[in-house]
């Protein structure tokens, strides 16, 4: 990568050393963010071991995701502020502090106050390293490069639960967290010496309302979505208020933004065709993916029988598709200039891929399964790095900020109503086809075990039904990839240039 940006001859770019020690140090912030949210699965039940509070085990990981969708958007934006290199260093520093929070946490309360500390840093680590490739690169040779981050976004997934177990297994769980700061520091101590410090650009005006109305509307779309249904019934007051808040909120917003100076999340960006079309298929893809994630592992234990370790690495050969095909993606970005015809095609394969997931049963051999899930991560790979690439050559230099942090903001919200809706389904597949087969077992979760201890007969029945409520999930995913595949079609193919824009040219408004 770094001989074709040096044969561009284009004065801005740093020499190809540099730019190489500026691309690793920008991935290493990346896969310690990513890594900081999946890391901590395996350790929840040794952690509520230690230090109890079983009612806020739901929060260790909700406080992440909720804190890092906040943050994302609120540190793009400071960073085309101010540059990236100040923010990605305030954000390693947050990121540590928050692991240090964890590891010395001596109650669920504090340990899930480090958790929304580590998530802001974590949040804002992963869009700002996405965006300083853009500061780095010209347009042609970001797909290349974002291709690579991508990858390492799929990668901290498959072995987050993997070394949190090996973690676990060895030493103590706080052990999670301290090891961030080996990987925290180096990063820090080579963003300080490779990249450059942003020239000045004149007196900013924080948009601090807007900011606060964002986080206070992405809180409400996070809780609902991870509270509704599951930890609270969807007529309790707290779920109840915070549906009724939300649109307020976002009329409020909408208001703010239109007249800030520099509104946090510019209100220009939505009438970009292309802002428009990767983030509604962002949000889309979000959903299918986390859907994926979360209900797979569950039919592979009740249905098939396996433990939780095996069922999770079957999610590998979804990462390894994704991974695969995302590097490609940006590869043939890089070397054609061409993007448009690629989310169409991999949204349209994602579609079948889950209609084939929707025809699983516990007789599904364990390589068709495999090769399922492979098939999705082909469909969601190339939309990840087609999907900043489009917007980054489509938006004005001064919000490739926000735009990139766009991408991931509205990828994980999809994810997080996603998972909400899909589990609805669920819940009513198994009032429907497998509690009238269990009259005696109340609420009591369903279990290998507790299916193991019923008659051959009627657990034949039961496994057979707990496959009926699980497969629609994925019949509704395929609908969404089908809607992601026809909004794709509308993503407008602009020239990607061979240099670095001007940013000098960002002004902040008078």
């Amino acid at each position: 990568m770094s001989s074709d940006v040096a044969a561009q001859g284009d004065p801005q770019l740093p020499d190809s050393r540099r730019l190489r020690v500026i691309l690793v140090a920008v991935a290493s912030t990346l896969f310690l963010a990513s890594l900081g949210n999946t890391v901590v699965a395996a350790a929840l039940p040794r952690i509520v071991s230690d230090l109890g509070g079983l009612d806020y085990i739901t929060w260790v990981v909700t406080a992440f995701l909720l804190a890092s969708t906040i943050g994302a958007p609120i540190s793009g934006r400071l960073g085309d502020m101010y540059g990236r290199k100040i923010v990605l260093q305030a954000a390693i520093g947050i990121f540590l502090l928050g692991s240090a929070i964890c590891g010395m946490a001596e109650s669920m309360g504090v340990l899930v106050a480090g958790r929304l500390v580590q998530g802001y840093g974590g949040g804002s680590l992963i869009v700002v390293s996405m965006a300083a490739v853009a500061d780095v690169l010209p347009p042609r040779q970001r797909g290349k490069a974002q291709g690579w981050l991508s990858s390492v976004f799929g990668l901290s997934t498959i072995i987050g639960p993997l070394v949190g177990g090996y973690i676990v297994a060895s030493w103590s769980w706080s052990w999670i967290f301290w090891l961030n700061f080996p990987i925290g520091l180096l990063a820090f101590a080579v963003i300080t010496l490779t990249m450059e410090k942003a020239p000045p650009s004149g007196k900013h005006r924080i948009d601090f309302f807007g900011a606060f109305l964002l986080a206070t509307l992405l809180s409400c779309a996070v809780l609902v979505a991870n509270l509704g249904g599951a930890v609270l019934p969807w007529t309790s007051l707290p779920v109840v208020c915070l549906m009724l808040l939300a649109p307020a909120v976002l009329a409020a917003f909408v208001v703010v933004e239109r007249s800030a100076a520099e509104p946090i999340m510019p209100p220009s960006l939505f009438s970009i065709r292309n802002f428009q079309v990767a983030n509604s298929m962002n949000f889309l893809v979000g959903m299918t993916m986390f859907g994926t994630i979360a209900f797979v592992p569950t039919f592979l234990q009740v249905v098939k029988g396996l433990d939780p370790a095996t069922s999770g690495l079957f999610l590998v050969a979804m990462m390894v598709g994704l991974i695969g095909t995302s590097m490609l993606a940006g590869r043939f970005m890089s070397q054609t200039g061409r993007y448009k015809w690629m989310p169409t095609a991999s949204t349209a394969f994602l579609a079948v891929a889950m209609l084939v997931l929707w025809t699983i049963g516990p007789e599904t051999p364990y390589w068709r399964l495999l090769l399922s899930l492979f098939m999705v991560g082909v469909g969601i790979g190339p939309t990840m790095s087609v999907s900043i690439a489009a917007i980054q050559s489509a938006i004005p230099v001064e919000n490739l900020g926000i735009g990139t942090a766009s991408v991931n903001m509205f990828r994980l919200t999809g994810g997080a109503i996603g998972t909400s809706l899909f589990g609805g389904i669920f819940a009513m597949g198994l009032t429907r086809h497998v509690r009238p087969l269990l009259p005696g077992e109340g609420d009591q979760a369903i279990t290998y075990e507790l299916v193991m201890q019923l008659d051959p007969v009627l657990r034949q029945e039961v496994v057979q039904a707990f496959a009926d409520a699980i497969t629609p999930i994925y019949l509704v995913a395929s609908a969404l990839a089908v809607i992601a595949c026809l909004i794709s079609i509308r993503l407008e193919e602009l020239p990607l240039g061979t240099t670095l824009p001007d940013r000098r040219s960002a002004t902040p408004a008078e």
